[in-house]
């Protein structure tokens, strides 16, 4: 059975007051960071809470889902799309998402850029960069970013926001941290070779938020932490 509003509005007050705090450890401000509910596996009910609560964006893993989530809700929320994305399906996600955190390989990069002209808009885009070196995760390898980066902002119908990233799945609590703390080092030298802002780090989940946030994240990607364990 899924969790009622109520439920829902406890979870985001006690992961909000977290943020408050692991940004007063770190120095930071709150409003630095974004969070964004993962109603990934989760009922139409899950993003009307997030935008009854007053957030502004969810964020889905797969295209169809969200697309028939979307067609389900009556709300005005932003849908990221945060999970891997094969580039026969960029139109779709170009129709269907405002922006889209997976982007990894040139080959998506035109897709998108082609489907976003089609639709006649500039398409937001993150690039995710595989900053843990995981083989168990999707993103371009670090060595690459800068061509990828650069292919990214050639393109007329596309529009780089920053950098995404997924930290490998380990019981060493400092292997997210090394990870995230690599995301942003790699975004600074890029901002700094192509003079671009790269303002958006997504980094951080339910496990490891903390160690984002000491390292400069801008964006948490929260599911568990709000909507409990997927079904």
């Amino acid at each position: 059975m899924f969790i009622d509003y109520d439920t829902f509005c406890q979870r985001a007050d006690t992961l909000l007051q977290r943020i408050a705090g692991q940004c007063r450890v770190a120095g930071r401000e709150p409003a630095e960071i974004t969070l964004l509910p993962v109603t990934k596996t989760h009922p139409p009910a899950a993003a009307e809470y997030a935008a009854r609560y007053g957030l502004a964006a969810v964020g889905e893993n797969r295209v169809q889902e969200a697309a028939a989530k979307r067609a389900q809700t009556t709300t005005s929320l932003r849908w990221e799309l945060i999970g891997h994305l094969q580039s026969n399906k960029a139109r779709l996600a170009a129709t269907h998402f405002e922006r889209i955190q997976s982007v990894d390989s040139e080959k998506l990069i035109a897709a998108l850029d082609r489907a976003a002209g089609e639709l006649g808009r500039k398409l937001p885009v993150l690039l995710q960069i595989n900053a843990g070196k995981d083989p168990a995760k999707f993103g371009a390898e670090p060595a690459a970013a800068p061509r990828l980066l650069e292919l990214a902002l050639a393109r007329p119908h596309l529009q780089v926001d920053g950098l995404m990233t997924i930290a490998p799945l380990s019981a060493d609590p400092t292997l997210a941290r090394r990870t995230f703390a690599n995301l942003r080092s790699i975004r600074n030298g890029l901002a700094a070779r192509f003079g671009v802002p790269l303002r958006e780090l997504s980094m951080g989940m339910s496990g490891d938020l903390d160690a984002a946030i000491a390292e400069g994240s801008t964006l948490v990607r929260i599911g568990t932490a709000l909507f409990g364990p997927r079904a």
